[in-house]
């Protein structure tokens, strides 16, 4: 029903007044009685075969909700009725913003893609810290990031606030360093800068009573070079793994017009080099770390590839709003097969 009546409709109006739409509309909807149960019923699939263990977290079913659908925590309970086994919010920044001036969400839909230049838009990590509160038992990462004001000379501290300011509220943190909408931002992922600030990440994160998890979250446009200095980085930070990967600005073999639009691209142009990503970063460090796959998963059998290719979890993002929840329950379903 999804991709036949819903998807067609909301595909008639602005793509970020869709999504406000969307999230209002699952809110009102979980507050009739019964609909919970009825969303999980539909969709979720509960097999103690489907659990993994990754960095020390355990969790229901390998498929999540990559970060920049929920960024300011505002529908995560709700989200997790549709299936997800992990919801990662965020990139939360240090304080509010207002993003990138608006229009900043394209569809390409000859290509079953996406562009946007959002440019970190959140209400700031304290006003997720509160909704956060409410968490009732679900899996969440925290994606971080820097200010857009803040230079990357001072980065690092808008990363150490938001880590704080986030520690005791979710299982997983992610250090965003390759969103392409934010000016400079991925400059810090060259060596230097990077190992710095994951590294001093990671001193906060040993004086903590149970240290959380700390992820790096890579572009696909990195060379096979800058690749290899990654696995170097993760394994001199001792951080817990890598996500890859984030959204490209590469544009090749795009038929939609709206193509030439700035911003980062995802959904199915990324499919295959986010899997080569992963399979490289898996090979050359002889699986020294986890991976988390993300990037043009429109199928159960994206899914499959990225975990074939070396990825322990997967995450979902426009194959979610392309494909519909279904999606989750059709890579769950496959992974029992």
């Amino acid at each position: 029903m999804y991709k036949s009546l819903i998807r067609p409709l909301l595909f008639q109006f602005d793509p970020e007044k869709v999504h406000h739409f969307t999230f209002s509309t699952v809110k009102l909807f979980h507050r009739i009685p019964g609909i919970p149960a009825l969303i999980r019923s539909c969709y979720r699939v509960e097999d103690r075969r489907l659990e993994r263990e990754v960095f020390g977290l355990k969790f229901k079913n390998p498929v999540g909700l990559a970060a920049g659908f929920d960024k300011d925590a505002k529908l995560f309970n709700e989200l997790s009725d549709f299936g997800f086994g992990f919801i990662e919010i965020g990139t939360l920044t240090p304080k509010p913003q207002p993003g990138n001036p608006k229009k900043r969400l394209f569809r390409l839909k000859a290509d079953q893609a996406i562009i946007n230049r959002m440019g970190f838009n959140n209400g700031g990590v304290e006003e997720a810290v509160e909704r956060l509160k409410k968490n009732k038992g679900v899996l969440i990462g925290g994606n971080i990031g820097k200010n857009k004001v803040t230079p990357n000379e001072q980065a690092v501290n808008d990363y150490i606030l938001a880590f704080n300011a986030l520690f005791d509220h979710v299982d997983y943190f992610v250090v965003n360093v390759s969103s392409p909408n934010t000016p400079n931002l991925r400059a810090l992922q060259d060596k230097e800068p990077l190992t710095n600030l994951l590294n001093t990440l990671q001193s906060l994160n040993a004086k903590k009573e149970t240290p959380k998890p700390i992820l790096l979250k890579i572009a696909p446009d990195l060379n096979e070079d800058q690749l290899t200095d990654i696995i170097d980085i993760v394994s001199d930070a001792g951080i817990a793994g890598v996500i890859a990967t984030n959204t490209t600005i590469g544009r090749e073999g795009l038929r939609d017009g709206n193509k030439e639009e700035t911003g980062g691209l995802s959904g199915k142009p990324l499919t295959d080099r986010s899997t080569e990503v992963i399979r490289f970063l898996a090979e050359k460090s002889n699986k020294a770390f986890p991976i988390i796959g993300v990037g043009g998963i429109h199928s159960a059998d994206d899914a499959i590839a990225k975990l074939e290719a070396g990825a322990d979890l997967v995450q979902l993002y426009t194959g979610f709003i392309y494909e519909g929840p279904a999606l989750i329950k059709a890579i769950n379903k496959k992974l029992l097969d």
